[in-house]
């Protein structure tokens, strides 16, 4: 084999691993991004019918962006809001809306103690890291949703669930920054199931 043509063979190849390597740098920025970008996203949920009515169990990963990483480590608490919905379809007018739940966490860092603290009303756990608080935030077991007699046995309803932080009660200057920056927006998709009412609801 000449010069001239070993020349051209590895020009050859290296013409063929460009794009690989353009491929490889972009599927690696675009991960990038995605971690960076924060992610809240529902992976199970269960309602369970009882005595006293339904409970809702779920199971949620969520993920910060750097941006509210630094906020909490810095002493900005973020709220996370859990909302719950049902209603009966109505073929003749807008679907009724039978229930709605919410429930607020608030996920703060104490610099003193180096802890995450999650706060449900005046209940309150710490933790070591920020992905065991974000755990905590995104696991729900019975939680009660639908009293005894709310519903009509044998009768259709849609169930609807989403997690979402609340940046309305971020501090003011935060909210601002909130309005024109992505970073800040972080929320579920709604996750919507049809179900029967079960006999046994009314006492």
């Amino acid at each position: 084999m000449t010069a001239s043509t070993t020349h051209c063979c590895r020009s050859g190849r290296a013409r063929a691993e460009r794009p690989r390597a353009w491929l490889a740098a972009l599927l690696l920025a675009l991960w990038s991004c995605a971690v960076l970008a924060g992610s809240i996203t529902l992976r199970e949920v269960r309602l369970d019918h009882g005595e006293e009515g339904y409970q809702l169990s779920t199971d949620v990963a969520v993920t910060l962006s750097q941006r509210l990483a630094d906020a909490v480590t810095r002493g900005v608490p973020l709220y996370f809001v859990l909302e719950f919905e049902i209603t009966r379809p109505r073929w003749y007018w807008l679907d009724e809306e039978v229930v709605e739940r919410s429930q607020t966490y608030r996920l703060s860092y104490h610099a003193l103690t180096r802890q995450y603290r999650v706060s449900t009303g005046a209940l309150h756990q710490s933790f070591d890291t920020l992905d065991d608080a974000l755990r905590l935030i995104g696991r729900v077991h019975g939680w009660a949703v639908v009293d005894t007699g709310k519903l009509t046995p044998g009768a259709s309803y849609v169930a609807a669930l989403r997690l979402r932080l609340d940046v309305t009660q971020l501090p003011k200057p935060f909210q601002l920054s909130a309005m024109s920056n992505r970073d800040w927006t972080l929320e579920s998709d709604w996750a919507r199931w049809g179900f029967t009412a079960q006999a046994g609801t009314h006492r």
